[in-house]
């Protein structure tokens, strides 16, 4: 009911951010696949990483404006209005917010989705470049002619790719060390942005060093060893593969349907004026929290270490522990019952925007290369508003019965 209350009374802006972003967005990506193909094949796909770069931070801002939408129409901003604090700026929000949005943005790989996006138009906008129309034409003619289709993201030379990464390295470096003095007033934008250049300058370099690494690795020893232990597991243990298929099968599920909720929570809460990404505070209670503890307490490079061990693992998990602690703080049932929500949305909107497509068919040729678009608008803006006030009104009743308790659900 909260959630259907915040999508009445913030319904205009809510559809006015996504129009714009989605608009914004889908210009940036036309202009990429544009940019992308042609003379000095280099330095455009150096321009494409540039502008995809931007394709993500129009996400971040879209994202962050929704959730702001919502912030009027909180419990929980009547109640701090009512202790005298002030509604924090949208450019200081969105600037407080970018660096810990980027970490878990790549950490859980959102950025592919835009990727996709990426490729697809690029394929559908270059269709007489397309692969398929390129592979026929060979087999036809007996040419060798290549497409550069859909390789805007991934056919910069690594040493290209290298050289910009290293150079992006220096001013994240800069920028991260601006963020922690405080210092600049839009620094933390451009550490964000630095911080998705980075990636994906980086992403055909590594692939590049990925690859050459795991033809090293196939010839050693301990890797031998350990492809013949893992086979031989397989021949002697009782019921290992279907473990493991399990496993595999089943792990998905808890992704999309515990996992993923956390995640946009956590990115909710961060708008909202908590703290996501504090490793002590996802630990709070625990053993592991003395542990912590004697980490800060080591020397700076046994802590430099060790953040490089169990970074990864930080930048994805941490955050989902925090938001899982915000929401257990209503109840476990809110938390249950808002991964029911967020499942049931996706699900409900798929099956709904199958019952459209039928019910308006597909006898005219070529009909939803027109009406595709718009369909899938609508659903995505239905989708997204409704998720958005979902998890807003999670945090919302969280934060207010945590209050009732005298807590304060952000420190």
């Amino acid at each position: 009911m909260h959630t259907l209350r915040l999508a009445g009374r913030c319904a205009l802006p809510l559809i006015l951010w996504f129009s714009a972003g989605e608009a914004t967005r889908f210009a940036l990506l036309y202009l990429a696949t544009e940019i992308s193909h042609g003379s000095y094949y280099q330095v455009r796909l150096v321009a494409t990483v540039v502008i995809f770069t931007v394709i993500v931070m129009v996400s971040m801002t879209m994202t962050t404006g929704m959730f702001l939408a919502l912030r009027d129409a909180l419990w929980e901003t009547g109640a701090r209005r009512a202790d005298g604090a002030e509604d924090e700026k949208f450019w200081s929000s969105l600037n407080r917010v970018a660096p810990a949005f980027a970490i878990i943005y790549l950490g859980w790989e959102l950025h592919v989705v835009d990727a996709i996006d990426f490729i697809q138009l690029d394929f559908s906008h270059n269709i007489d470049d397309n692969f398929y129309t390129i592979i026929l034409n060979n087999v036809a003619t007996g040419a060798d002619e290549q497409t550069t289709a859909g390789g805007g993201l991934s056919n910069l030379d690594w040493r290209v790719s290298l050289a910009a990464m290293v150079v992006v390295f220096g001013l994240r470096a800069i920028f991260n060390r601006m963020v922690e003095k405080g210092s600049g007033k839009y620094t933390g934008l451009a550490a964000a942005f630095a911080e998705f250049a980075f990636m994906f300058c980086g992403i055909n370099a590594l692939l590049a060093f990925a690859k050459l690494r795991g033809d090293w690795l196939e010839h050693r020893e301990v890797v031998a060893g350990g492809a013949d232990l893992w086979q031989s597991a397989r021949e002697n243990i009782p019921g290992w593969d279907a473990f493991w298929k399990f496993v595999g099968d089943f792990w998905p599920h808890v992704i999309d349907a515990l996992v993923l909720p956390l995640t946009w929570l956590a990115i909710a809460v961060l708008v909202f004026g908590g703290t996501v990404d504090d490793t002590r505070r996802a630990l709070r209670g625990t053993r592991v929290e003395r542990g912590v503890d004697r980490l800060e307490q080591s020397h700076n490079l046994t802590q430099k270490s060790v953040d490089r061990v169990i970074g990864g693992f930080r930048d994805r998990w941490v955050p989902v522990l925090n938001a899982f602690r915000v929401t257990v703080k209503g109840g476990l049932l809110l938390f249950g019952l808002m991964c029911l929500l967020y499942v049931g949305l996706r699900y409900g909107f798929d099956y709904a925007d199958r019952g459209v497509r039928t019910l308006i068919g597909s006898d005219v040729p070529y009909l939803w290369i027109v009406l595709g678009q718009p369909v899938g608008f609508v659903k995505d803006l239905l989708l997204t508003s409704l998720t958005f006030c979902l998890l807003a009104a999670t945090f919302d009743i969280a934060a207010t019965r945590a209050r009732l308790r005298g807590e304060d659900i952000t420190a």
